[in-house]
């Protein structure tokens, strides 16, 4: 299958589910409550009644807000809206009102698309003042009684009706230049922007991505999707799950994502850097608990773990003891995750060096990739059969990468966005002479042309004496502590540098158990990176609080905001 050959990401579908077992299940979410399962044949028919119903009530071109979490009918959704000539505005469940209404006032769509009566709630408000709103779609059953009843459409309702053969759309006018969605990027400030994708630079994007899969994928591949689809990441990916006709598990929410792995037994799995994060302190608590002969199997199983992912020469008896802790610990850590994952796949931000190291020793391949929402959002990602945890590995072909003069990475390709819905002037500072401007610094590897990410451009703090410090560098190291949760890293102009910090549960109120971690971190750092003072906060950043996007990254200006007084008086004498 060449990927080049396609004009649309409905084509592709299309063009998958004829290949495919008609009767073998596709997609199947995995909620007791609503364990809802199409087949590859339900999954077609249902984007055809769907698409029917959407083109009766939108123009081509217009946009159509999808608000839902992760579950089958948001794939039949998106690519309904495709077929019909619209443009899929994804939205993350976790927005305030407030969020929804600048979205909404922002694209103007002539339909909305929402789960159930939680979600509808926090839009009706917006939904009943704005005339453009020609038809909202459910699906779940909701209560009409305080609503324009003849605006409503029920989802399962339309897929339980008849569609006649010369009622499916199938004469499809999208070329690879048609626009696809419009992904809002979360932002860890300010309002979002509205990134403008085209089929083609998504499709573009597959051919990169069904590369790094080949050698990962020996039959039909399983994938657990739960990072939310409204994100550009796993939006993506599940174009990426056609593409190699996979079967496609929803989780039913994040708290129940370790029995939801088990369940599904992932082939591929994709996250962000907190998941991994979370599953390193996790498992390296267990392995600290462990004594005598354990111990030291751990010990060998990290050890000669870190000698193969760097290719360094092994004795005999370094071989004989890999293959032994390959059996005893690696097989039993590779089960707890549904004992099928062939790779994670990290992405959505920057992964600590140390974090990859341990996971890809201990038998958990993992792959850091790089990119944006502007970009399809995938730039590159690291190969199977050679990682290199300190970098993002080499550019996904069709992708031109640069380093410009002051260090950033520039990227050019038919990836690129098209722009940013309704603000030129924020597309020409990033897009110029077809080169996006990522923000990100960087060096490229001449011997491998492998990519390394070394800074921000826009965390970057500036001190009082003019030096340039990475606050990701001291965050990341700050929380692979196991008494720390989170924090953040404070001091823009300012002559010294502090920090917020969120203990763990253990070490709540323990300010002097934090003290002595951060003496311990300040000695690996350069004068000026040093923290000098610390704020311990009892609330954890979180996306319910707003001091977290829904990827999982400090919202650093809103937690400025926040705590403001508290910073600024870390600064008095």
């Amino acid at each position: 299958m060449n990927l080049d050959n396609f004009n649309s990401l409905v084509e592709l579908f299309f063009y998958q589910a004829e290949k495919q077992d008609p009767k073998s299940v596709f997609l199947k979410w995995l909620n007791p409550n609503n364990n809802k399962t199409f087949t590859w044949e339900e999954t077609k028919n249902n984007i055809f009644k769907l698409s029917k119903v959407i083109k009766e009530n939108i123009k081509e071109g217009d946009r159509c807000l999808l608000v839902s979490e992760n579950r089958p009918e948001w794939f039949v959704a998106d690519l309904a809206i495709m077929l019909s000539g619209g443009i899929t505005v994804p939205a993350y469940t976790t927005y305030t009102k407030d969020d929804y209404k600048y979205l909404i006032e922002d694209c103007e769509p002539t339909m909305v698309i929402v789960s159930n009566m939680d979600m509808l709630k926090k839009l009706n408000t917006t939904i009943n003042e704005k005339n453009f709103i020609k038809k909202i779609i459910t699906f779940d059953k909701i209560d009409l009684n305080n609503n324009d009843k003849e605006k409503y459409l029920d989802f399962n309702l339309i897929i339980k009706s008849d569609l006649s053969e010369k009622d499916k759309i199938k004469n499809l006018n999208l070329k690879r230049s048609s626009v696809a969605c419009i992904i809002y990027t979360s932002g860890t400030g300010g309002n979002p922007k509205g990134v403008i994708l085209s089929h083609g630079g998504i499709l573009n994007n597959l051919v990169g991505a069904c590369e790094i899969m080949k050698p990962l994928i020996d039959s039909r591949p399983t994938f657990l999707t739960w990072l939310p689809l409204s994100h550009s990441y796993e939006h993506c990916v599940q174009f990426a799950q056609i593409a190699v006709g996979a079967k496609v598990f929803y989780a039913e929410k994040i708290e129940k994502l370790l029995e939801n792995i088990s369940q599904a037994k992932p082939t591929i799995m994709t996250a962000v850097p907190r998941f991994y994060q979370n599953l390193y302190n996790k498992i390296n608590i267990n392995m600290k608990k462990q004594t005598g002969f354990k111990a030291k199997l751990i010990d060998a199983t990290i050890r000669l773990g870190k000698k193969k992912l760097l290719n360094e020469k092994m004795t005999f008896l370094e071989k004989f003891t890999d293959s032994l802790v390959e059996i005893l610990v690696r097989k039993k850590i590779k089960k707890q995750f549904g004992g099928n994952l062939k790779a994670f796949v990290s992405g959505g931000g920057a992964l600590d060096k140390e974090i990859g190291e341990f996971l890809n020793s201990i038998g958990l391949p993992t792959l850091q990739g790089y990119g944006l929402t502007e970009t399809s959002p995938v730039v590159s990602c690291n190969p199977i059969h050679k990682i290199k945890v300190e970098t993002v590995g080499p550019p996904f072909k069709g992708n031109q990468v640069k380093i410009a003069e002051d260090g950033e990475i520039l990227v050019k390709g038919e990836n690129v966005m098209l722009g940013y819905w309704n603000k030129k002037e924020e597309t020409e500072k990033v897009l110029i002479n077809g080169w996006l401007h990522t923000g990100d610094i960087g060096e490229i590897d001449p011997q491998d042309g492998y990519l390394k990410i070394t800074d921000r451009k826009k965390d970057i703090i500036v001190s009082a004496g003019g030096d340039n410090i990475s606050p990701a560098k001291i965050e990341n190291m700050i929380s692979n502590e196991s008494e720390v949760d989170q924090c953040m890293v404070y001091g823009d102009k300012k002559n010294y540098l502090v920090a917020l910090i969120v203990p763990s549960k253990d070490c709540l109120g323990e300010k002097e158990k934090i003290n002595k971690v951060i003496e311990n971190i300040n000695k690996k750092l350069t004068l000026v990176e040093k923290i000098k003072k610390i704020q311990l906060i009892d609330e954890n950043f979180s996306i319910e609080n707003g001091l977290l996007t829904p990827t999982m990254k400090v919202k650093r200006k809103k937690v400025t905001e926040k705590y403001k007084e508290v910073l600024e008086k870390l600064y008095k004498i």
